[in-house]
């Protein structure tokens, strides 16, 4: 139970609707701060000041709430992606960009990072029946993917696929984020000094070493 004192007024009749967005930007906020399983939609529902039926007139369930805000953070991760186009990954400044998109999302965002890629799950295998968690995901990966098949199809990178490159990139990517995220109290070195390093060490692992010129 979330304690009432940060609990919103209850709204006056009449002026007691929240946008989607604004029942979103609560709940992502109280999961951040107590996690998914301490968090029930009467909590959310009384954080924005609405009464809990109200909040089911915009979301059946707390996993629909959960659902939507997954589709939300791989979205805006996506379009951080998309901003440097598949034709210009061209070498390794191109790949260490989008790298770059990718950790300062997740440093940037960190309450949307951790719903996308850090949510606790229920004991019962059957919480992510949803389609929309593992599509969301799947659709901004294959921005990611297509980044690193245009250097695999420029003759650029070390032997493999691009899908096993872009999965290992992106697990290497996730390790980073996620220790800063999860263990801010370790003493790491100078975090710009720390994330410099770390990307030039995957992207050692993915390009072939040397000046090489690109396939036409």
């Amino acid at each position: 139970m979330i304690p009432t004192e940060v609990r919103s007024t209850r709204k006056p009749r009449g002026r007691g609707f929240e946008t989607r967005d604004e029942i979103l930007d609560a709940a992502l906020r109280l999961f951040s701060e107590h996690g998914v399983m301490g968090v029930s939609t009467r909590d959310i529902a009384g954080r924005v000041g609405i009464s809990q039926p109200a909040l089911y007139a915009h979301f059946r369930n707390r996993d629909d709430l959960l659902a939507e805000l997954c589709e939300r953070a791989f979205y805006e991760l996506e379009q951080r992606l998309n901003t440097l186009p598949e034709d210009a990954m061209t070498d390794r400044t191109a790949l260490l960009r989008v790298c770059r998109f990718y950790i300062d999302f997740g440093l940037e965002r960190p309450d949307a990072y951790r719903m996308a890629f850090m949510r606790e799950k229920r004991k019962s295998p059957d919480e992510d029946l949803d389609p929309r968690f593992l599509a969301a995901g799947l659709t901004t990966f294959e921005a990611f993917q297509k980044r690193l098949a245009r250097l695999v199809s420029l003759g650029l990178t070390r032997p493999g696929d691009a899908r096993l490159l872009a999965q290992s990139l992106w697990a290497g990517l996730h390790g980073l984020v996620s220790l800063l995220l999860a263990r801010g109290e370790f003493p790491w070195v100078e975090r710009e000094t720390l994330i410099a390093r770390h990307l030039d060490l995957l992207a050692d692992g993915v390009l072939l070493p040397g000046p090489v010129t690109p396939r036409r």
